[in-house]
C-alpha cells in the first residue's frame, strides 16, 4: 500500500513569530500553519507534516524569497546540526521576538495582571559564549536530504564521526570541524582526537549495537584560563586509555585537569559512574564577580558564565536584600545564587534534591569564606517544616530556579503556604512560569518581570520575575 504523500503548500509568506523556533504564517481558510526554520518576511514552499483542524505544522520545502532581515550565517554547520538555529536573523531580531515570547505566554497562559516588562538584556558575547559542551563519537555519520537523493538506492557505509547528535535521532551525529560556541582550545580538541582515533583505528561507539570504545568527550572552558575535559570510554584498556591521555595532554594546549569515566552501559548519562582524575586537581574554578566556584566532572553551573553574571545582578536586585533577611534558595544546584546574592543576607539556606550538587554548594561557600550559607538536600516541600522554621527562620525572600518543567505544583502549593513577603522566580521556559505564576497568583502579585538572553542564535530564553505578597 502506497504512503499517502503530504500536502505541499507554494509561495506562502510567514508574517509572525510563534515561540519555541517556529514561525507562523496563514492558510486562506484562516488556519495557522506554524513552520521551522522560516523568519517574518519569508516567502516560501511548505510540505505540512501535521494538519489539525485549527493548525497545521510544515518544514520548509524551498526558500522562494527571503526576507529582509536574513543575513547568511556564519557557521558552515547551520541547518544540519541542530544548534544556533537563529543565524539568519540579526541578533537585535532575535531579542525583539524573545521578548514578544515571554509577553505572549505570560499573557495567554498565565492570565493574570502583569507590570511593564523591562527590555531584554541581551548577550555581550554573541559568538563563543559557552563554558561546556559535549561531543559524541558514533559509527554512522548524519547524511543530510541532498546526500540521500544524490546516492538513490546506494547503502552507506558506516563513517565514524566527532560531533553533536543530529536533532531527533538518537544513532546519528553530525561531524562537526568548526564550532563558534566555545573559545579554543575546543575545535584543536576534536581534530586531534579525530586525527589520533583514525591513525590508531579506534572503534566508535555504535549507537544501535552498543559496541565500541570511544563514546563521548565533555570540555569546560572557564574565563579563569583553566580547561577541564572528561572523556568517556566504554570499557577499560588500560594501555589505550593511558595512551590517548598522554596524547591529549602532550597535543590540547592549556589543560589544567584531565579525566576519563568509563561507560559502559547503554545510555550516556554519568551521573551514577565513577569520574577517574588522571591530570590536575580534579576540578577547574569560575567566577561570578568576586565569588569563586569549584566546577567538577558532574557540577552543574550556568553555561554562558558572561550572562549567567548578568542574570544573578537581576535576581539580586529584585531580591530587594538589606542584610538583615533570611534568603531562601530554592533548586540552589551548587549554591551559585545564593552565594551571588549572601553579601547583601543575614542568611542564606539552599534546598536542592541532588545530594552531590548539594556537597558542591557547601565547598563553594568554604571557598568563599561563607559561613551564613547552609545547603539541605531533599524535597522542599519535606524540608520546610514548622520544625525546621523554628530552627532556621522563616524566610523573608525566596528565591527559585527551577528546570525546564517548572516548579512541581505541591511545591508551588507549599510556597503558598510559607507566605514569604517576596518571592523571585528564575525561569529558563516562559511557558512553564506562566503556569506557576497563575497558580502563585492568589497570594502574590507579578511587580516586575525582566527577561535575559543567555543563548543567542537560539529560541532559548530567561525570565526574572519578582512577587510580592498581596
Amino acid at each position: 500500500m502506497s504512503r499517502k504523500k503530504k500536502p505541499q503548500i507554494n509561495n506562502i509568506t510567514i508574517d509572525a513569530y510563534a515561540a519555541e523556533g517556529k514561525s507562523i504564517a496563514h492558510l486562506e481558510e484562516g488556519k495557522v500553519l506554524f513552520v521551522e526554520n522560516a523568519i517574518p518576511g519569508d516567502v516560501v514552499n511548505v510540505r505540512v507534516t501535521k494538519n489539525k483542524k485549527s493548525w497545521a505544522e510544515g518544514k520548509v520545502l524551498e526558500l522562494v524569497q527571503p526576507s529582509p532581515d536574513r543575513v547568511d550565517p556564519f557557521c558552515p554547520h547551520f541547518g544540519t546540526c541542530g544548534g544556533c538555529k537563529w543565524q539568519m536573523l540579526p541578533y537585535s531580531q532575535q531579542l525583539k521576538y524573545k521578548q514578544q515570547q515571554v509577553l505572549d505566554q505570560l499573557q495567554r497562559i498565565g492570565q493574570i495582571e502583569l507590570p511593564e516588562m523591562q527590555p531584554i538584556m541581551g548577550s555581550k558575547e554573541e559568538r563563543y559564549y559557552r563554558n561546556k559542551l559535549e561531543f559524541t563519537f558514533c559509527t554512522h555519520r548524519y547524511r543530510t536530504v541532498e546526500e540521500i537523493r544524490e546516492a538513490g538506492d546506494a547503502v552507506f557505509p558506516q563513517e565514524p564521526v566527532l560531533g553533536f547528535h543530529a536533532p531527533g535521532l538518537f544513532d546519528k551525529v553530525v561531524e562537526i570541524h568548526t564550532c563558534y560556541l566555545q573559545k579554543e582550545p575546543t575545535n584543536i580538541l576534536l581534530n586531534v582526537l579525530r586525527n589520533y582515533a583514525e591513525a590508531n583505528k579506534l572503534p566508535y561507539y555504535d549507537y544501535r549495537s552498543h559496541s565500541g570504545w570511544l563514546r563521548n568527550v565533555v570540555i569546560r572552558v572557564a574565563r579563569t584560563g583553566e580547561i577541564l575535559i572528561n572523556l568517556v570510554l566504554g570499557s577499560e584498556d588500560k594501555p589505550k586509555r593511558k595512551a590517548i591521555l598522554d596524547h591529549m595532554l602532550a597535543n590540547i594546549p592549556g589543560i589544567t585537569t584531565l579525566h576519563y569515566t568509563i561507560n559502559p552501559k547503554v545510555n550516556d548519562s554519568i551521573h551514577d559512574l565513577e569520574v577517574h582524575t588522571y591530570a590536575g586537581k580534579g576540578y577547574i574554578e569560575e567566577t561570578l564577580e568576586d565569588f569563586r566556584f569549584k566546577i567538577s566532572p558532574k557540577s552543574f553551573f550556568q553555561t554562558n558564565t558572561y550572562q549567567a553574571e548578568e542574570l544573578y545582578k537581576v535576581t539580586r536586585e529584585f531580591a530587594g536584600l538589606t542584610g538583615t533577611e533570611t534568603l531562601y534558595d530554592l533548586y540552589c544546584g551548587t549554591g551559585s545564587i545564593g552565594i551571588f546574592c549572601s553579601k547583601q543576607a543575614k542568611k542564606v539556606i539552599g534546598i536542592e534534591v541532588i545530594e552531590d550538587a548539594v556537597k558542591d554548594a557547601y565547598k563553594n561557600a568554604e571557598m568563599n569564606g561563607l559561613l551564613h550559607c547552609e545547603f539541605f538536600a531533599g524535597d522542599v516541600s519535606d524540608i520546610c517544616t514548622d520544625d525546621f522554621f523554628a530552627t532556621h527562620g522563616r524566610p523573608d525572600v525566596i528565591i527559585t530556579d527551577p528546570p525546564r518543567a517548572g516548579m512541581h505544583e505541591k511545591l508551588v502549593q507549599q510556597l503558598l503556604k510559607m507566605r514569604a513577603p517576596k518571592v523571585v522566580y528564575v525561569s529558563c521556559n516562559p511557558a512553564t512560569q506562566a503556569r506557576d505564576l497563575k497558580l502563585l497568583d492568589e497570594a502574590y502579585r507579578v511587580t516586575r518581570l525582566q527577561p535575559v538572553d543567555m543563548f543567542p542564535h537560539t529560541h532559548h530564553i530567561e525570565n526574572v520575575a519578582l512577587l510580592e505578597l498581596r
